[in-house]
Order: C-alpha cells, then sequence, then structure tokens
C-alpha cells in the first residue's frame, strides 16, 4: 500500500492499477486531515496517534500495518505540504454526502481523543466541513455523536 501511495504522490503510478490508486488516493486525503487535526494544538499525544490508526484502520479496512503505513505517509505529507486544498478538494470530489459527514465524525473522534477540544481544533473541523460541503448542522451532529459515544465509554 506504501508502495502505491508514493507512486499516487510521485506521478509514477502507471502500474497501479486505477481503483487502487483511486481508493489510496482517498485514504491518504482523509489520513492527511487526520494529522493536520492532532498537530494543530502543538502536541501530539500517544492517545491521538492511536486513535488515528485506529479509526483509519476501522474505516478502510486496513490492517494494523496498512495503517502505520499510512499514518507514516499522511505525517510525510502533512510535512511537506503548505495547504489542505489539495486533499478536501479530492475527498469533496469522491467521497458521497454521506461518506464526507463520516469523515468529519472520525475527526471529531480524533480531536476529542486527548480529553481536550482546543479553538484551533474546532476552527479546522468548521473550516475543512466548509471545503467538503459538509453543512453546520451535519457537522454539529456529528460531534454530538462522538461525545455520546465517549461519554457512553466513561
Amino acid at each position: 500500500m506504501l508502495k502505491s501511495l508514493s507512486k499516487l504522490f510521485a506521478r509514477a503510478d502507471d502500474d497501479a492499477a486505477p481503483e487502487q490508486s483511486h481508493t489510496d488516493e482517498l485514504h491518504l486525503a482523509a489520513a492527511v486531515l487526520m494529522v493536520e487535526a492532532i498537530n494543530l494544538d502543538g502536541e501530539v499525544v500517544e492517545e491521538e496517534i492511536a486513535a488515528v490508526k485506529r479509526l483509519l484502520a476501522g474505516r478502510f479496512s486496513l490492517s494494523e500495518t496498512e495503517s502505520q503505513d499510512l499514518f507514516a505517509m499522511a505525517q510525510d505529507q502533512h510535512e511537506w505540504s503548505v495547504s489542505l486544498h489539495r486533499y478536501t478538494k479530492t475527498i469533496k470530489d469522491r467521497f458521497s454526502e454521506e461518506e464526507r459527514v463520516e469523515l468529519i465524525e472520525l475527526l471529531w473522534e480524533v480531536v476529542y481523543s486527548d480529553g481536550t477540544l482546543h479553538a484551533h481544533e474546532s476552527n479546522l473541523l468548521r473550516r475543512i466541513a466548509g471545503l467538503i460541503y459538509v453543512s453546520d448542522r451535519d457537522r454539529g451532529d456529528a460531534r454530538k455523536r462522538v461525545l455520546q459515544r465517549l461519554s457512553a465509554e466513561q
């Protein structure tokens, strides 16, 4: 998987299956947004990293190794990226409305994984939701679902 992701962003993916490249691109776009969310408060803690890997594995049916590889690739892309536009455009264009709302829900879960919601994280979720055409209502409902799940787990 890491190989095909590398090929995708090196524009040398002519030997990768088009369906696989499409899927890898979507996975990477979602993962980069998650990495942005955990880096925003300036302190990345193990709970956040574990949450991202767990959510990636669960949402995209990845093995532990695949989710670790995807996380590593997302960290690399995040480090070198100057804008999230490339990733939000991929998601807006290729995810269904339901999948975009689900991604926002996953992002809420990521930002709450350290137990604290910072203003910058909330702002990021608002911006991403707007860029991928998720309504304020759907964003708020996704947040409520995450908070309900988290309170039920305690």
